[in-house]
C-alpha cells in the first residue's frame, strides 16, 4: 500500500514523501495517530502541489539567504567585554552577544545558527565564526572583542 507521510517518521521518511508500507501497518498505526494519508489519485495531486509550492517558498529563501550572506561578509562587530590583566576577559563570549550585536546593525539572525569555531573566547583580538542562513548556505563574520 502507497501512504503519502504527513509527518516525519523514523526509519520510513520524511514528511510529503510518498512510500510503500505493508497495508496493515498503514491501516493499524500510520493513519490512525495522523502520521499518513493513503495515496489516492486526489491525494497525490495535492502531494504535487504541495511540492511546486514548497519549492518556490525554498528558492526564494535561498535568494533571501544568499543575498544576506554576501552582505554579512563585510560586517566587522565589535562586542566590548570586561578585561583584566594580559587582555583576558572575565566569563566568556558566546553566540548570544553576537547575536545581539548583529541585531542592532539590522540583521535578524537566530543565536542557534551562529557557530563559534573557538568554544571558548576568553581574550581580546580577532576571531571569526560561521553563520548558517539555510540548510546549504553558511557565511562567515569576523568580529573583534574589546576592552570596555
Amino acid at each position: 500500500m502507497e501512504v503519502i507521510l504527513q509527518k516525519e517518521v523514523e526509519n520510513l521518511g520524511n514528511q510529503y514523501e510518498l512510500v510503500k508500507v505493508r497495508p496493515g501497518y498503514a491501516r493499524n498505526f500510520l493513519i490512525p495517530r495522523g502520521l499518513a494519508i493513503a495515496a489516492t489519485v486526489s491525494n497525490r495531486k495535492v502531494l504535487d502541489e504541495i511540492k511546486k509550492q514548497r519549492a518556490h517558498k525554498e528558492e526564494k529563501l535561498k535568494k533571501d539567504a544568499e543575498s544576506l550572506a554576501t552582505r554579512l561578509k563585510d560586517v566587522t562587530l565589535r562586542i566590548a567585554a570586561k578585561t583584566g590583566e594580559n587582555g583576558k576577559i572575565f566569563g566568556s563570549v558566546n553566540a548570544i552577544q553576537l547575536a545581539q550585536a548583529l541585531e542592532e546593525l539590522g540583521y535578524k539572525v537566530e543565536r542557534k545558527n551562529i557557530d563559534l569555531k573557538a568554544d571558548h573566547i576568553k581574550t581580546t583580538g580577532k576571531y571569526t565564526a560561521n553563520v548558517k542562513l539555510s540548510k546549504d548556505i553558511t557565511a562567515e563574520i569576523t568580529f573583534e572583542v574589546v576592552a570596555e
